[in-house]
């Protein structure tokens, strides 16, 4: 569904991504797992079209989306849900839905949407109308996972969704993310909880300045010595 071919990235002159290559198919979930620094937020934002790489390809679905604007990137069927969350906090939690259904105009479409996203979070149905701001920080992952499906997504980026989360959270929003792709889409995660993210995921990929240094199925990465070391604290 996905292929990263060989992409280098630059900040200046920093080299942030170093011939990164690796590819995700459809209906699993991968994770790209790794320290802080080590380029898991760079090659998302570079998936979305957010970051220019110097060389390489990306290919979605066939076609190369290297070069394309990231509102089309949206529109074939990529949505992010940033690091940090991101919502809109001075919106409320209804307009930040549906500045997630920007590209859409089916409006039957999205209004059934709203509907899935209150049935899957019920905490965001009784507060449709509060400011995004206000909401905690559990409550806000959810809206940022809840706007990105409301495009739509065949393929969801997730970028440290639980960070800062009570381990109780933790665990919900990751049921969550197993739920999602469990009923189609398909998930690209980035998670400093390697231990989680492995738990879930199909394939992995272990990220270390800008380089992949390890890959296999997440159980093989789960039994490895050398990533329990390093990420398991094992």
């Amino acid at each position: 569904m996905l292929q990263i071919n060989e992409i280098e990235v630059y900040y200046g002159a920093i080299h942030a991504l170093k011939k990164m290559s690796f590819e995700v198919e459809q209906g699993n979930i991968v994770t790209l797992i790794g320290a802080n620094g080590a380029g898991k937020t760079t090659t998302l934002k570079t998936i979305s079209g957010l970051l220019r790489p110097k060389n390489g390809s990306i290919i979605f679905n066939n076609q190369d989306i290297t070069k394309t604007a990231p509102e089309k990137i949206v529109d074939l069927g990529i949505s992010q849900v940033p690091e940090g969350r991101r919502v809109f906090s001075t919106m409320s939690v209804m307009e930040n839905l549906e500045m997630g259904a920007y590209l859409r105009r089916d409006k039957k479409g999205i209004a059934d949407d709203i509907e899935n996203v209150f049935t899957r979070f019920p905490r965001l149905k009784e507060r449709q109308k509060q400011m995004a701001g206000t909401l905690s920080g559990g409550e806000q992952q959810m809206l940022a996972i809840g706007r990105a499906l409301m495009a739509r997504p065949t393929l969801m980026l997730m970028d440290e969704p639980s960070m800062g989360l009570a381990p109780l959270l933790v665990k919900e929003i990751f049921s969550i993310i197993k739920e999602i792709n469990e009923r189609g889409t398909t998930i690209l995660l980035v998670e400093q909880n390697a231990h989680m993210a492995l738990s879930i995921a199909h394939q992995a990929y272990v990220i270390e300045t800008g380089e992949i240094v390890l890959s296999g199925t997440a159980q093989e990465l789960l039994n490895s010595d050398e990533v329990k070391k390093a990420y398991l604290g094992g």
